[in-house]
């Protein structure tokens, strides 16, 4: 398995991670014996970087990752989140980065995963009402603890992350990244670079559309939020689906699946760039991991830019009060 490191941090991943956030909610029926199988089979193929949040499934998430890795602590790069705060219906109240709730997240997340320390830990959003500088010290105070290694944030804007980073080193930015949002480019990428912060890209394959499997929204399960994601709406869904049709067609010439070349391109995009794409199935896993030996040349890449540049992906990447607490 290759290997990257994020940014100047000196944490060193797989260069591929797995996002696990589907296997507990979001993506329709969850199946945890058939969750954790890709978990062990992620790991079994070099896959070290593995991404939950104290938010997926209300816990659920990170006790099942807990659970996965429990006899192979030692091959894990684990990273959680905290921040975005639920009530007990399950609907979303808010984001917190109080220095108090900080701590008090961090305990909960540890307990849940069954672990002494957590490799990477994520402010999911930006809390309007905290300063940053206050959340990053408590975070900070984490990491002198011991219980904390690295620390990232997830969704902040340029000014934001040389804020927090002047409090204490961010690793890595974890934010939606893919053919069809290229939100990061320009100013954030440039940033991060500058300051030594690697970029982890949720997402990769646009939720699943960039892979050619979903056609109209009704082979979406009912409770798939996608349903309700703009991109998969009405006139948006049929623009979109004639860029998939574009990735698909590129792919074919490759010999690669529409995954593998969405993949591939954002592999591209720079060594300290290491993309999580979910998936609660091992037949998809490894898929995904086939990008890895995907080729693109300069001349690819610039075709598919001509093909999909920044801004043709048809609607918003979520729903308006989402779209709020992005790029703070």
């Amino acid at each position: 398995m290759q290997q990257r490191e994020l940014g100047r941090s000196g944490l060193r991943v797989s260069a591929l991670g797995l996002g696990c956030m589907g296997m507990s909610e979001f993506y329709g029926r969850c199946d945890e014996a058939g969750a954790i199988a890709t978990i062990h089979r992620a790991l079994a193929l070099g896959v070290s970087f593995l991404d939950t949040a104290d938010v997926y499934g209300m816990g659920h998430n990170e006790t099942l990752v807990g659970n996965a890795i429990r006899d192979r602590r030692e091959q894990v790069i684990l990273a959680t989140k905290f921040g975005s705060v639920r009530a007990p219906d399950g609907s979303f109240r808010g984001v917190n980065g109080a220095p108090d709730y900080v701590r008090a997240a961090c305990e909960a997340s540890l307990k849940r995963l069954g672990v002494e320390v957590i490799d990477l830990y994520y402010l999911h959003r930006v809390d309007p009402d905290t300063p940053i500088e206050e959340t990053v010290g408590a975070m900070a105070e984490l990491v002198r603890a011991g219980k904390v290694r690295y620390l990232g944030l997830s969704e902040a804007g340029p000014q934001t992350i040389r804020r927090a980073h002047a409090v204490h080193p961010i690793a890595a930015l974890q934010s939606e990244y893919s053919l069809w949002t290229r939100d990061p480019e320009g100013e954030t990428l440039a940033t991060l670079r500058a300051l030594g912060i690697g970029l982890v890209p949720y997402s990769p394959l646009g939720r699943g559309f960039l892979t050619g499997q979903i056609k109209a929204i009704e082979a979406l399960e009912p409770d798939d939020y996608r349903r309700s994601s703009p991109r998969f709406q009405g006139e948006n869904l049929q623009r979109n689906l004639e860029l998939v049709q574009a990735v698909e067609a590129l792919a074919q010439e490759k010999g690669c699946s529409a995954a593998q070349l969405a993949l591939a391109w954002v592999l591209e995009q720079g060594e300290d760039v290491v993309p999580i794409p979910g998936t609660k199935h091992t037949g998809r896993l490894e898929e995904n991991l086939g990008a890895l030996a995907v080729e693109l040349t300069r001349a690819d890449l610039d075709r598919i830019n001509r093909i999909l540049p920044p801004g043709a992906a048809a609607g918003q990447r979520y729903a308006p009060p989402q779209m709020q607490a992005l790029g703070r």
